[in-house]
């Protein structure tokens, strides 16, 4: 037998993968022994670190995965990448995990958690990424160390993934060597995993997941998913054909949860059938039908991997027809439910059964013999009227399947906390003892009953938020300023604005009020369009050594942004932009918690032109001139305290800016109106600053302060339009619109004035590629939302297209009437600088923090689409 010395010397060379493999494996149980001392403080820490550390990564994860595999949709990637971070971590981030996590003292009961040891993962090519990362934060989360088995095929992605939430959590304080990762993975090295782990935690196809319960070692993992969907008469058939587009052509449909079967009662099926087409899906002919049938698959009767993942049009093409590149899905119309069809069974990408059945109760009958024959214990789906409640409860009696979706997208509904947000989020789905499973719910960090979960779609708790007291009418900011004294008590105030407004007598006409006040006062007045973060840091140093209680920022959206950055870094010198910065995908669920504000001062805001909104908006935009990074900061914490439109400050903006301005405040209108986040409080607000400004723009820029009702109506209309999209957001024009302005030093008014239309046109399509994900958001109708709001305006038509164009058309004469040019060429951008920054620019566009309202998803290639139209044509 070696010495110890001579164990430490021998060169790793020498030893066998599997030698290494078992090394590795003692160490790191003893890793994760020191991982179990950890407390629930040190824990939280790393599971925070750890997802911040993924949700960043999402993009290159989601782009290596696809390359890797050859399966999937990069932009769907990433909202599973982002999910799996950012939903794992608001699930559990209050979680009790260590310790004592509940106690009664009245009934005497204690509940002690412990970590159960070294977890085995296995984890699957349809999503090796971000089963990855969730896998990874609740082992984390719950003190045990995790072995991951990559996929071959998808071996780098995984293992990369992997990695990033390693480093982050070492660097946290978690020991080293608590997450592993086998880097050529083998079936032997993954018995090997499975013989040493204490849990295995299983995710793949039936026969990983069956040798990981033939193991021998306590294994939770997941059965097949054959998705069987019931369209009631009563459904509402837009909505139900429009969940189930949405949710099958994510990712190519590969997950597991995503519906397999569409069985539509007879006295609707023409009618769902038509809606399918008219939505963009392909009906087989008999033909193609019979073709299809010989590469669903294998001779063993598996999924054939060929088909996995792919879109529908290279699906055909496998299968010898052609199909239009667009198709969403393709659609086999059949009748048997027998296990001899093959599109009974599950198909993992874009190819859908639809079958007609003659009533409800002969649905039932088919759904449940589809679950029988290759879904039992995973997912079932059905669209009915909320008021049909014995429907759904025969439904949820009869599916053996432990979710049982109710007017929800299954792929979104089925990983939980998107559709109903008290479904648990999780990118593994137990099917329970129907299913051969040993968890009968979405796998967290409990899972030990079986639990037959009903899910009613529901729509989130929605909020209006607007600064405490808004001021406006010309000639208001007298009484407005006054409350600084009399209701707040305020005795010292720090004005942020730029060289102009201070040389020329803006400012003065606040300081001459605080100094009637008795309030004392300084004003720091070098900012510059675009803000940096230099320049907010050289007042900061100002602020700081005034020690302000009332910080008032006059100007435009520049001087707003620097003044809420000061205002930010003032109270909270040590938050850190990046983290500051990160996109979310639902605000209230962010992994960064932001900072109460307005402990040391509040902060009133005071606009000279009529565009931004910025006066009552949770945003503001900073740039770090020494690495050209752009921080768009946005949270409701950063909305002013108190906003005063006085329309005096905004009667001589020069025709430029009025132009610019007045145009960027029509897009606010438009994107808040068709955004999937408009509310009923919105939609008003909208509406009345897009009148405002068709009736009186022109009047505005022609002829200034020669007509103050004008000027007075545009600063109304810029600060309603601020308020519906602080509210309900905006969409792809802001998101290319920033990117456009960044690196073609373009004013953002008029970036949004050369997209405009153009998105307007693309989200208007009513069977678009892919659709915003939002509950409130039924099916795309974004088209009808321009429309009424051309209506309002006094735009009309005989339909809605006539409609639509009209408004297109009223939009383009309004551009030109104030000097917008047509094309992001007129305005002197050479060809070769707007090529070499194309690509780039679509990335980081799609990355921005706009896109997510959008009523349609884009697409990155779309929106390289949408730009070059915008260079050439307009």
């Amino acid at each position: 037998m070696a010495t110890k010395k001579e164990e430490v010397t021998q060169a790793p060379e020498t030893m066998s993968d599997a030698e290494k493999l078992e090394k590795r494996i003692a160490a790191m149980k003893e890793a994760q022994k020191v991982f179990a001392t950890y407390t629930q403080e040190q824990v939280d820490k790393i599971f925070f670190e750890a997802a911040m550390a993924a949700n960043k990564q999402r993009i290159p994860l989601a782009q290596m995965a696809c390359e890797e595999t050859g399966m999937g949709v990069v932009e769907d990637k990433i909202i599973k990448n982002h999910y799996a971070a950012e939903y794992m971590y608001n699930a559990y981030k209050n979680v009790k995990t260590c310790g004592v996590i509940e106690e009664d003292t009245s009934f005497g009961i204690k509940k002690i958690a412990e970590p159960v040891g070294l977890v085995g993962a296995i984890i699957p090519t349809t999503n090796p990424t971000s089963t990855a990362i969730f896998k990874t934060l609740i082992c984390l989360k719950t003190r045990n160390a995790i072995l991951i088995s990559p996929h071959p095929r998808a071996k780098k992605c995984t293992a990369e993934a992997a990695r990033i939430v390693y480093e982050a959590a070492v660097k946290a304080g978690a020991p080293e060597g608590i997450i592993g990762c086998i880097e050529e993975p083998t079936i032997e090295l993954s018995g090997m995993v499975m013989k040493a782990a204490d849990v295995i935690l299983a995710t793949g196809g039936p026969g990983m997941v069956k040798a990981a319960y033939s193991s021998g070692k306590p294994a939770v993992g997941v059965g097949p998913g054959n998705t069987p969907v019931i369209m009631d008469s009563t459904c509402d058939i837009q909505t139900a054909v429009y969940s189930v587009i949405h949710s099958k052509t994510f990712d190519n449909g590969m997950i597991c949860a995503s519906e397999q079967s569409v069985t539509a009662v007879a006295d609707i099926y023409d009618k769902v059938r038509a809606e399918f087409i008219k939505r963009g899906c392909h009906i087989l002919n008999k033909t193609e039908l019979d073709k299809m049938r010989q590469i669903i698959l294998t001779p063993a009767g598996t999924v054939n991997p060929k088909i996995v993942g792919q879109k529908a049009a290279t699906i055909a093409e496998l299968a010898g027809f052609t199909v239009p590149a667009d198709t969403k899905i393709l659609i086999g119309e059949v009748s048997s439910v027998d296990v001899a069809e093959p599109f009974a069974h599950e198909k993992l990408s874009p190819v859908l059964a639809l079958y007609k059945a003659k009533d409800y109760d002969t649905a039932l009958d088919m759904a449940d013999q589809l679950v029988k024959d290759g879904g039992y214990g995973h997912t079932a789906s059905l669209y009915v009227h909320p008021t049909e409640a014995e429907k759904l409860a025969k439904f949820a009696d009869r599916m053996k399947t432990c979710r049982i979706l109710v007017n929800t997208p299954s792929s979104q509904g089925g990983i939980g906390d998107l559709y109903n947000f008290k479904l648990a989020p999780s990118l593994t789905l137990g099917c329970g003892s129907y299913g051969g499973n040993s968890v009968s719910e979405n796998v967290n960090v409990k899972h030990l009953m079986n639990v037959k979960t009903v899910a009613e779609r529901r729509e989130n708790m929605l909020w209006f938020r607007t600064p405490q007291k808004v001021y406006f009418k010309k000639g208001c900011l007298p009484v407005a300023l006054d409350e600084l004294k009399t209701y707040y008590n305020k005795k010292k105030a720090f004005i942020v604005t730029d060289g102009f407004l201070y040389t020329s007598g803006y400012a003065k006409k606040i300081t001459d009020l605080l100094d009637n006040m008795g309030i004392t006062h300084t004003c720091f007045y070098e900012v510059a369009p675009d803000p940096t973060l230099q320049i907010a840091r050289k007042g900061l140093e100002q602020l700081k050594a005034f020690e302000p209680d009332v910080i008032i920022a006059l100007g435009g959206g520049s001087s707003m942004d620097a003044g809420k950055i000061m205002w930010l870094m003032y109270e909270h010198p040590e938050c850190a932009f990046e983290d500051l910065a990160m996109d979310f995908m639902d605000i209230r669920k962010r992994v960064y918690v932001f900072p109460k504000m307005g402990e040391k001062a509040m902060f009133v805001a005071i606009p000279t032109s009529s565009g931004t909104g910025s006066e009552v908006t949770p945003f503001a935009i900073i740039t770090d001139a020494d690495t050209g990074t752009k921080w768009p900061i946005a949270d409701y914490e950063l909305l002013p305290n108190m906003a005063i439109i006085d329309a005096d400050f905004m009667m001589n903006q020069p025709k430029g800016l009025t132009s610019a301005s007045g145009i960027d405040a029509l897009t606010h209108a438009l994107e808040a109106y068709a955004s999937i986040m408009a509310t009923d409080f919105t939609d008003g607000l909208a509406l009345k600053a897009a009148k405002n400004i068709f009736d009186y723009l022109p009047a505005a820029y022609d002829k200034g302060a020669g007509d103050p009702i004008a000027r007075e109506k545009m600063a109304n209309a810029s600060t309603m339009a601020g308020m519906a999209f602080a509210n309900a957001f905006l969409g792809i024009c802001h998101s290319m619109a920033h990117k456009l302005g960044a690196y073609h030093h373009l004013p953002h008014g008029v970036a949004n004035a050369l997209l405009i239309e153009l998105v307007m046109r693309y989200n208007a399509d009513p069977a678009p590629v892919k659709m915003g994900t939002f509950s409130q958001y039924p099916y795309p109708h974004a088209k009808e939302r321009y429309c009424e709001m051309a209506r309002f305006c006094g735009i009309t038509g005989k339909d809605d297209d006539e409609t639509f164009e009209n408004l297109i058309k009223a939009i383009a004469d309004l551009k030109a009437k104030v000097g917008i040019k047509r094309t992001i060429k007129e305005y002197g951008i050479k060809e070769e600088d707007f090529m070499a920054t194309l690509d780039e620019m679509v990335e980081n566009a799609f990355n921005d923090q706009c896109t997510g309202a959008n009523p349609r998803y884009p697409l990155m290639s779309e929106m390289k689409e949408i730009y070059l139209k915008a260079y050439y044509e307009g």
